[in-house]
């Protein structure tokens, strides 16, 4: 097991249950404690994690966002496979909206170095594509952005998506159901997602299945919105089938 599988392996495993001792987690993996040592160290000093002795323990109180370190270890085959999708659906000449978060990050690496226009949300893509070759072209918005996160919010980040019109907007979430529609974590982040929307001609969505059937606190809009929904074969049945009803397009890979 490499480093990255083992990391995204103990940092889920420390969430779910709370806590986690250094014995459990060498069991769980198959690692040498002092191997599981040096990875909770690494962890800790990414904010995923809190060493204690012995051991660690989660830092996320319930209804809390996952950091960003923390979700960058987990289902990252999916999100890769879904960032593939995603790069099949947008054109050459496309003007894209790309959002915050890991899914989209992994969009950002094949969109680099492709003959379109992209205007990322977060400081991650933005470093990612600022020295992409010549045929990208980098629109970076205004804004504040997130401790940790990176994700661009606030009365800038809005007043750039206003001025400007898109072919694609590809967004993340925090939760997707039919019912509930889309939501997020950060009140200000959902009403990014709104002008997104808003600014754009087409919806994309890219999200593994883990988030079907969550419901953050924060309103994004109805299902409905979104042209085509890009997860992964871990999404339930009953809500992809939902979705379709809705008139989304949804592609499973």
């Amino acid at each position: 097991m490499g480093n990255t599988d083992r990391h995204g392996l103990i940092a889920q495993a420390v969430r779910d249950a709370g806590s986690a001792t250094v014995q459990a987690l060498a069991e769980l993996t198959g690692a040498s404690e002092m191997t599981i040592r040096r990875d909770l160290d690494a962890l800790a000093a990414q904010g995923v994690l809190e060493r204690v002795r012995g051991g660690a323990r989660s830092l996320l109180l319930r209804g809390d966002e996952p950091p960003f370190a923390l979700r960058a270890h987990e289902a990252v085959e999916a999100k890769q496979r879904i960032a593939a999708e995603v790069d099949s659906l947008i054109a050459d000449g496309e003007t894209v909206l790309l959002d915050s978060g890991t899914t989209c990050l992994e969009v950002a690496r094949l969109l680099r170095g492709r003959p379109v226009t992209v205007m990322p949300l977060s400081l991650q893509a933005v470093h990612l594509l600022s020295d992409a070759p010549t045929a990208t072209t980098l629109m970076v918005p205004g804004g504040k952005p997130r401790a940790a996160e990176g994700a661009l919010t606030g009365p800038l980040t809005l007043a750039s998506l206003a001025a400007l019109r898109f072919d694609t907007a590809v967004l993340g979430c925090c939760g997707l159901s039919a019912a509930e529609g889309l939501t997020a974590y950060d009140l200000d982040e959902a009403a990014v997602k709104k002008a997104a929307i808003a600014s754009s001609r087409r919806v994309v969505l890219a999200t593994d299945g883990g988030k079907f059937g969550r419901t953050a606190y924060a309103y994004v809009g109805p299902a409905g919105l979104l042209h085509t929904v890009v997860t992964d074969p871990t999404a339930p049945a009953g809500e992809v089938a939902a979705l379709e009803a809705a008139g989304a397009v949804v592609r499973t890979v």
